[in-house]
């Protein structure tokens, strides 16, 4: 805009009153007016629509509508250039609406000369300016928010949401009706989780990395990353920014190279392990086969029978755990998914009868993939067995779940067990883990090995008193 030249539009029904405000203007030194003249109410929002004003001035009373209407109609049409309002008299109650509705000031007639009129003018053009700036900055920092590929929430301190961006709605699967004023703490999986992050940020206004797991509209759960700082607004009140990561694919891969990791170290250990003991094992068998025939006493040959037998179980043992980690040889053939659950849940049927277990069955639409049937059906019928012995009787909910996209089919085997601690999680799928009483720990192993074996991955999810996920991810693109 050009200082020396501003275009200015008066809407005045009052002839005088206009040809006083133009002398007022004639007087302001260093400055050029183009004025527009709107004698009435309707000319006035008819000169609005048609031409951009640098100011405007508003007088309050206009036949039976105020200049506060027209002032809305400005408002609501998104005009941007700043309005000064006259009045006959000071009203209070006047002045703050006209304020309240975004007038840069509001001026009484009577009390009008060509300074005050000056010094109203510099104060609407400059405020008006900065305005503008604030306006382009808060475009400038809006757009960048949105095309973050993070998440970007506020929060006030009772934890309403307030603002969020484009990403926020693609994390949590919601739209902008359904997220608005939501409470922060509803995309909390674990309610401790919340009050532990909210702790935390009350104490020491800031956290960093701070992990959990939230909910997404669908249920679906996403592990995320949550920086926060408590800033203040221009009232000075207190709200949270806090920038969510989603890093559920990262520490999937994680968790994956981890577990490929541990297995094939482990391998390596129990393939050298069963070398040492199987040395001593094999002399043992020896010195017995030679001590045998010189034996008379039948008490002394009870001994070494029950040596020979222990040599024995030792023996299988090294040999189960040296199967489980064995590569697994596949016989691939294009097999039904849902068929292979239906078959594994045919062989626990007695234990689901024994334990009365409800069984709860979702198939979606069957995947049909390449295949060792044999193995894979073992896989799915250890971790439903798995499942059935974490329940208690008669109150155990057994749920086989299958879905697909585009690239994965998975299998969801949950039961609301005793659950499985956060320490015991990271050590399940180790050969001899085991929270069973008369298990060996080889099952979860095999599982394993199987499925690595077929390029699938196997999530779990556990809650001690709410039970276990097996989530079983079969790549469709092979």
């Amino acid at each position: 805009m050009n200082i020396d030249s501003i275009k200015l539009l008066i809407v005045d029904d009052d002839e005088d009153d206009f040809y006083l405000t133009s002398d007022y203007l004639k007087d302001i030194p260093n400055k050029k007016f183009e004025i527009t003249w709107a004698s009435s109410f309707n000319e006035g929002i008819a000169q609005l629509a048609k031409t951009k004003f640098d100011l405007c001035f508003f007088d309050f009373l206009l036949g039976i509508k105020t200049g506060i209407d027209l002032l809305k109609i400005a408002v609501e049409k998104g005009i941007n250039c700043p309005i000064v309002l006259f009045t006959g008299k000071g009203d209070q109650k006047v002045d703050i609406e006209a304020m309240r509705l975004g007038a840069m000031d509001y001026l009484v007639k009577s009390d009008l000369d060509a300074e005050k009129l000056d010094r109203c003018i510099r104060y609407a053009l400059e405020r008006a300016e900065t305005m503008r700036r604030l306006r382009e900055s808060e475009k400038r920092l809006q757009h960048i928010f949105e095309q973050m590929k993070e998440a970007i929430v506020l929060k006030s301190t009772d934890g309403l949401i307030f603002y969020h961006n484009k990403t926020a709605l693609d994390l949590f699967n919601f739209d902008e009706k359904a997220i608005a004023d939501r409470h922060f703490s509803d995309f909390f999986a674990i309610p401790d989780n919340y009050y532990r992050f909210k702790e935390i940020l009350e104490n020491q206004e800031s956290i960093d990395n701070y992990e959990a797991s939230l909910v997404r509209k669908n249920g679906e759960r996403v592990l995320c990353s949550l920086n926060s700082s408590k800033q203040k607004d221009s009232d000075g009140n207190d709200y949270y920014l806090i920038v969510i990561n989603d890093i559920t694919a990262r520490k999937k891969m994680e968790r994956d190279r981890l577990l490929a990791e541990k297995s094939a170290s482990t391998a390596r250990l129990a393939r050298t392990l069963a070398h040492e003991v199987r040395n001593p094992l094999t002399n043992i068998h020896l010195s017995l086969d030679q001590l045998d025939p010189e034996l008379e006493d039948e008490e002394l040959k009870l001994f070494t029978n029950i040596i020979r037998r222990n040599s024995h179980r030792i023996n299988t043992l090294i040999t189960e755990l040296l199967d489980s980690f064995k590569p697994q040889e596949t016989i691939l053939t294009e097999v039904s998914i849902v068929d292979l659950l239906e078959k594994a849940l045919n062989e626990a049927s007695d234990r689901l009868s024994l334990k009365k277990i409800t069984l709860q069955k979702y198939f979606s639409e069957d995947c049909h993939l390449l295949l060792d049937q044999s193995k894979i059906k073992i896989a799915f019928l250890n971790l439903i067995i798995n499942a059935i012995e974490a329940m208690e009787a008669e109150k155990g909910i057994l749920n086989i779940s299958t879905h697909t996209d585009t690239n994965f089919c998975y299998v969801k085997i949950q039961d609301n067990g005793i659950g499985i601690s956060a320490d015991n999680l990271n050590k399940l799928f180790e050969p001899y883990f085991t929270l069973k009483t008369n298990g060996l720990g080889l099952g979860l192993a095999a599982t394993l090995t199987i499925l690595q074996s077929h390029n699938a991955r196997v999530e779990v999810e556990s809650e001690l008193g709410k039970g276990t996920i097996f989530m079983i991810i079969f790549s469709l693109k092979n």
